[in-house]
C-alpha cells in the first residue's frame, strides 16, 4: 500500500466520505499526546510531535483539538499507552501489519486476533511478515508541486532515497531516521508537504485481480481500523485496474 497505490487512493476517498470524524480525530490526537509526553511539547523541538501535528492538520483536525492533546501530555493526566505491532496474514495469505496504541495489551491482542480469524486469516508472531516491508519515511506532495524531474532533483538534494510520481501526486521516500531532516529540506525547496510520516512500504506488493479477495481484504482492514486501539494498518497488496474500478 504505497502512497500512490490504487488501494490507498480508494481508501482515502472512502475515508473522506464515510469515516466517523470523531474516531479519526481521536486516533490522531492520541498520537500527538504520546509524542508530546515522550519528548518536548514544542513541535519545533520534537520531530515526532511535529510530524504528528502535520498529519492531524492534513486530516483537518481543529487547532483546539491539537492544542488540547498537547496540554493533556504536559498536564500529566494522559493515559499510559504501549505501542505494539501485530503481524498476520489476511485472506489469500496477504501480509498485514497492524500498529496499535493501547492501555490494555490483552484486550487489543484478543481483538486483533479475532479480526484476523473471522476474515479467514491468521495472526502471527512479531516478525512473521514485517520482513516483506521496509520501514521508511514517506512525504507526499500534490501533483502541482512541480513536474517529476523538479521534484526528483529536490528530493535528491534533500537526501531522499526514491521518488514515485503520477497524476495523483508525488511520493518521496527516505530512511526512517531521516524523515524529519528530509521533510525540512524539501519544504524549503517545494513548500509545505501534504503529509510526512513513517510507513511500512511493501517490497513486492501482490496484485489482487479477484474481486472477492479484494472485498474480504477491505472488510478486514476496515474492521481493524474501526478498533479504537489501532492506529495504522498496512498490507502488501495492490489492486488491478479492473478490481479497483468495482470497489
Amino acid at each position: 500500500m504505497a502512497g500512490h497505490s490504487k488501494w490507498a487512493n480508494i481508501q482515502h476517498r472512502k475515508g473522506r466520505q464515510d469515516a466517523i470524524r470523531s474516531k479519526l480525530f481521536s486516533k490522531l490526537a492520541k498520537e500527538i499526546t504520546v509524542a508530546a509526553k515522550m519528548g518536548d511539547p514544542d513541535p519545533d523541538k520534537n520531530p515526532r510531535l511535529r510530524l504528528a501535528v502535520k498529519e492531524a492538520k492534513s486530516s483537518s483536525v481543529p487547532k483546539d483539538v491539537i492544542d488540547r492533546a498537547i496540554k493533556k501530555a504536559v498536564g500529566g493526566d494522559a493515559e499510559n499507552y504501549d505501542e505494539i505491532r501485530y503481524e498476520g496474514y489476511g485472506p489469500n495469505g496477504i501480509a498485514v501489519i497492524v500498529e496499535a496504541m493501547t492501555d490494555n495489551r490483552n484486550r487489543t491482542a484478543s481483538n486483533v486476533r479475532s479480526y484476523f480469524t473471522k476474515s479467514g486469516g491468521d495472526m502471527g508472531q512479531t516478525g512473521s511478515v514485517s520482513f516483506m516491508f521496509d520501514r521508511v519515511g514517506e512525504i507526499k506532495y500534490p501533483a502541482d508541486a512541480g513536474d517529476a524531474d523538479t521534484v526528483m532533483m529536490a528530493a535528491i538534494e534533500a537526501g531522499a532515497d526514491d521518488v514515485e510520481s503520477d497524476e495523483e501526486g508525488h511520493w518521496i521516500y527516505c530512511a526512517d531516521t531521516d524523515l524529519n531532516d528530509v521533510t525540512t529540506a524539501l519544504e524549503a525547496a517545494l513548500g509545505e508537504s501534504e503529509t510526512a510520516k513513517l510507513i511500512w512500504k511493501p517490497q513486492a506488493p501482490t496484485e489482487i485481480a479477484d474481486l472477492d479477495t479484494a472485498q474480504k481484504l477491505m472488510r478486514l482492514i476496515e474492521t481493524l481500523e474501526d478498533d479504537d486501539d489501532v492506529q495504522n494498518v498496512t498490507g502488501n497488496f495492490d489492486l488491478s485496474d479492473e478490481v479497483a474500478a468495482q470497489l
